[in-house]
């Protein structure tokens, strides 16, 4: 890329329109994030009007700002309210609630602004750096690869069933089958519709994942078994992290942005995947495992810095295949080719000049969405001076206009309401709902995966061990599952020894 084509690009990025659209669409995209229900997809889709009539400089940055700011956005609700506002922030609430009921809702807001911001700007790094080449690595996975991957994500349930691996695997199970309702995949065939033809078409994310998470909280409080909890103490503000404690957390940081930039870049996979696995990754190898779950900070960078940085890595199949990272970019898709925008290796060649302006905008969007994030945390951090009663009464209409906005279906909303029920049962039986969530966002890729996999092979298991990024997947699987099982031995040893000095 010549320097004639950056400084084409900084013109591009300097220009009042520019400047502007990302702005906006950052503070949209925050605002959709925040609001349970909505999420990325939505906010992309209405914002897209808009593009028809804004220049192309415009129009993608508008896009970059409602993608990144959306994702980001749905951390405040998370942290606030234990409801991820989107899919991608369902790991967050895990730790990032009960910091805010510990009485610092303001710092982890900061932690996960900070964690937000940093992520996507080392993604957009690499994304510059190593877009050809990771655009090239991600057409090496088939469906063989794929169905790996998907299975050494479930290993996410080891650590996010702290309590009991048998109710963990139970969770995961129940969100396994829940994803099996719908077609088959392959067949088409209809399967455990009950009768109901709206089963026909599958169970949405956003209702589950709403239902079970927010509708169970507010029938958890409601109900009132929970009168140990420690209240949440009103402190409005925001505690930007320490550089310390920043600096002490980098390698967390950096772990989850190439986790999350590395998973964006395989397509279909998706956010929610990243995040996941990336919180499954920072509790396995952190050294205070014991304290994820509790409120600790680590656990918010894993997640936010993970599922912002696919923001730039989804991009890399996008522009460089022309084939969709994930379903918002599958939408921003569409809009760069009525902005006449065709993706493909020939971009790089042929535009190298756009390709560098949406890298820097995507910077720029990260840049801005900080200082955003900063300066209106304090407004986010006054819901928690509302009155329990009208700010649950609040939730639920949130969460009845959001979900039904999506596809703008009432047996959505009885979804919601079933699924609330079961989050209710699950939390009175103490089963996790972070198992259920991973099992039901990774069933369709492993169901798919495998199927077309045994197509290739001629219904041959066996043959998926000859494919070596399987196997480092599958023997990476192995050695998550098996290392809880290894350290306590090492643990138990480690004890024996300290009595026999004693």
């Amino acid at each position: 890329m010549t320097t004639q084509a950056i400084i084409d690009a900084l013109g591009m990025l300097a220009s009042f329109d520019a400047i502007l659209a990302i702005a906006l669409g950052t503070l949209y995209g925050i605002l959709i994030g925040a609001i349970p229900g909505l999420g990325s997809v939505l906010g992309i889709t209405v914002i897209l009007p808009f593009t028809f009539v804004l220049d192309q400089t415009a129009s993608i940055a508008l896009l970059l700002g409602t993608y990144c700011g959306s994702v980001y956005g749905g951390s405040i609700p998370a942290i606030l309210l234990n409801t991820p506002g989107t899919p991608q922030s369902a790991a967050t609430l895990f730790d990032g609630y009960p910091m805010a009921r510990g009485g610092q809702p303001g710092l982890a807001l900061g932690w996960a602004t900070l964690s937000s911001a940093v992520g996507g700007i080392i993604a957009c790094v690499i994304l510059v750096v190593a877009a050809p080449m990771l655009a090239r690595f991600g057409l090496r996975f088939g469906p063989i690869e794929y169905f790996a991957l998907g299975i050494f994500a479930l290993t996410c349930i080891v650590s996010v069933a702290r309590e009991s691996a048998i109710k963990g695997i139970f969770g995961t199970a129940s969100g396994l089958f829940l994803a099996l309702i719908g077609q088959d995949p392959i067949s088409g065939v209809t399967r455990y519709d009950f009768g109901i033809y709206e089963l026909s078409a599958g169970l949405a994310l956003i209702p589950v994942l709403v239902g079970l998470f927010a509708l169970s909280e507010v029938m958890w409080r409601v109900a009132g078994p929970h009168g140990e909890e420690t209240p949440i103490q009103h402190k409005v503000g925001i505690a930007v992290p320490p550089l310390a404690e920043v600096a002490r957390r980098w390698k967390v940081l950096l772990k989850s942005s190439l986790i999350g930039t590395w998973i964006g870049s395989l397509p279909g996979v998706g956010a929610t995947a990243a995040s996941l696995v990336s919180y499954a990754e920072a509790k396995r190898s952190s050294p205070e495992r014991d304290k994820f779950g509790t409120g600790t900070p680590d656990g918010i960078i894993a997640s936010e810095a993970a599922n912002n940085a696919v923001t730039a890595g989804a991009l890399v199949p996008t522009l460089a295949l022309g084939v969709p990272g994930d379903p918002v970019t599958a939408v921003m898709l569409g809009a760069m080719t009525i902005q006449n925008v065709v993706p493909g290796p020939s971009l790089f060649v042929n535009q190298p000049d756009l390709v560098i302006y949406l890298f820097m905008a995507l910077f720029a969007v990260n840049v801005v969405m900080f200082v955003m994030g900063i300066s209106l945390a304090p407004l986010f951090s006054r819901v928690l001076r509302i009155p329990e009663p009208v700010l649950m009464a609040c939730v639920i209409g949130l969460i009845v206009v959001g979900t039904y906005s999506v596809n703008l279906s009432g047996f959505d909303l009885v979804v919601l309401f079933v699924a609330g029920l079961i989050g209710f049962a699950f939390r009175w039986l103490e089963i996790p709902l972070a198992p259920v969530v991973i099992g039901f966002v990774l069933s369709p890729m492993i169901e798919s995966s495998l199927r077309r996999g045994l197509i290739l092979t001629n219904d041959s298991f066996l043959a998926f061990f000859t494919s070596p990024i399987a196997l480092v997947l599958f023997a990476l699987t192995l050695v998550f599952l098996a290392w809880p099982v290894v350290r306590w031995g090492l643990d138990r040893r480690a004890a024996r020894r300290k009595g026999d000095s004693i």
